[in-house]
């Protein structure tokens, strides 16, 4: 499980940097969904990121690869 503190912190590594950084103060906040995905709320992201382990899998490309997933079919526990 991911500590409110942390969640506060976290943000979508896509959406906060480069060529893809989101307009905004505070781009990428995350959602904790099912305790087990942290989901970015940036319109039009979609990016799902899995904790492994009580660990946040916070690469891009692992974001990228669960885009069209919908929330309510995301994996419990999540695949690597």
């Amino acid at each position: 499980m991911i500590s409110e503190d942390l969640l506060g912190i976290l943000r979508c590594p896509a959406c906060v940097s480069g060529p893809t950084r989101r307009p905004g103060a505070d781009p990428g906040r995350l959602e904790l969904v099912k305790g087990a995905w942290l989901v970015c709320q940036e319109e039009g992201c979609g990016r799902k990121y899995p904790i492994l382990d009580g660990i946040p899998n916070m690469l891009v490309e692992t974001g990228d690869r669960w885009v069209s997933t919908a929330v309510a079919d995301l994996p419990i526990p999540p695949k690597a």
